[in-house]
């Protein structure tokens, strides 16, 4: 039997950051009103001309190939996470993979808000384990400026831009790494808690909906937070009972960076400490699809070979769900 692991995993942030002091002079808020509802203190926006969430996303793979010296060439597959393509079609992950060269993978975008990144990493994990892949590439992606409302202060404090890639092949299962269990959820009846409302097929862009910025994110952010936090314990709990886990053998919870109090509220309620959460979100912010390997990005230089990882995430949709896995190396091994 074979098992689908990470060996390898590369993220990209833009350049310029946004402060809650900037935010300040945007929308009626504060430095502390926004540290203590959400933990976020700043986020990086990608400003440059013409640039787009493939922008990021292409640096974010390079410098994965470069990491872990793979030729593109190699890459059967490559699977973009994202809310924000570049266009409508061709898909986002059809552009990365020209511009990296890989020019033997299939490619094609996976859009599940902000468990995007999860449910992506789930699927190129099937196609691993059967066989009809040997190296596979995730991404998750978004540019959240380009769909957040600068004068609405529930969602500006909230969203950045950011690419995360994870690089994913077969080992056998007996080496003991690599995903062991995965939990997708999905409930189309919270779709008009989270969500943007026009530039699909029921409200094509037009005059009036620019007019009544109809194309930015919208949430109902008191609704969508219980839900977050109920739905994203719920699975990480399964995940545990489903693997016999416990607190004390989980190495770190990788939850979706939404919210420090979500986090703290789900750390609580599976009674994994704190210490134990990956949290990077008082840098970032929600970077939606972006979050999750973003954070496996920041914690590699932690991470051993032979860590008991569990991800979790929630997204709109609502989308949300668990996945366990077994930490495939050593960062300073690469």
């Amino acid at each position: 039997m074979k098992r689908a692991v990470i060996v390898g995993v590369y993220g990209h942030v833009p350049d310029y950051v946004l402060t809650n002091k900037e935010l300040e002079q945007l929308v009626a808020t504060s430095d502390q009103w926004i540290t203590t509802r959400t933990g976020i203190q700043e986020r990086r926006i990608l400003k440059e001309a013409n640039a787009a969430t493939s922008s990021m996303a292409i640096k974010a793979v390079e410098g994965l190939l470069q990491k872990t010296a793979t030729d593109p060439t190699d890459i059967d597959l490559l699977v973009c996470a994202t809310i924000t393509p570049d266009v409508v079609t061709p898909a986002t992950a059809n552009i990365i993979a020209h511009a990296v060269g890989a020019t033997n993978a299939f490619s094609y975008d996976l859009q599940a808000a902000c468990s995007g990144f999860l449910y992506a990493l789930d699927a190129a994990a099937q196609y691993i384990v059967t066989g009809r892949v040997k190296k596979a590439i995730v991404v998750g992606a978004d540019k959240m400026s380009a769909i957040t409302n600068y004068s609405d202060r529930a969602t500006c404090i909230l969203f950045g831009d950011g690419a995360g890639a994870v690089l994913v092949t077969a080992r056998d299962e007996a080496e003991g790494h690599g995903i062991v269990d995965t939990l997708c959820k999905a409930d189309g009846a919270g779709q008009d808690l989270l969500y943007v409302q026009a530039g699909g097929s029921r409200c094509p862009a037009s005059y009036e909906t620019v007019r009544a910025q109809a194309h930015y994110i919208y949430q109902q952010g008191q609704s969508v937070f219980k839900v977050a936090v109920t739905f994203m314990a719920q699975s990480v709990l399964e995940i545990m009972k489903r693997n016999e886990l416990t607190a004390e053998a989980i190495a770190y919870l990788v939850p979706h960076q939404a919210n420090k109090r979500i986090l703290q509220l789900v750390a609580e309620r599976t009674m994994i400490p704190m210490e134990k959460v990956m949290l990077n979100v008082h840098k970032f912010g929600n970077t939606t699809a972006a979050t999750i390997p973003l954070c496996l990005w920041d914690y590699e230089q932690n991470l051993k070979k032979g860590d008991k990882l569990v991800l979790t995430t929630f997204g709109g949709g609502f989308t949300w769900g668990a996945m366990y896995m077994i930490w495939g190396y050593d960062a300073a091994s690469q």
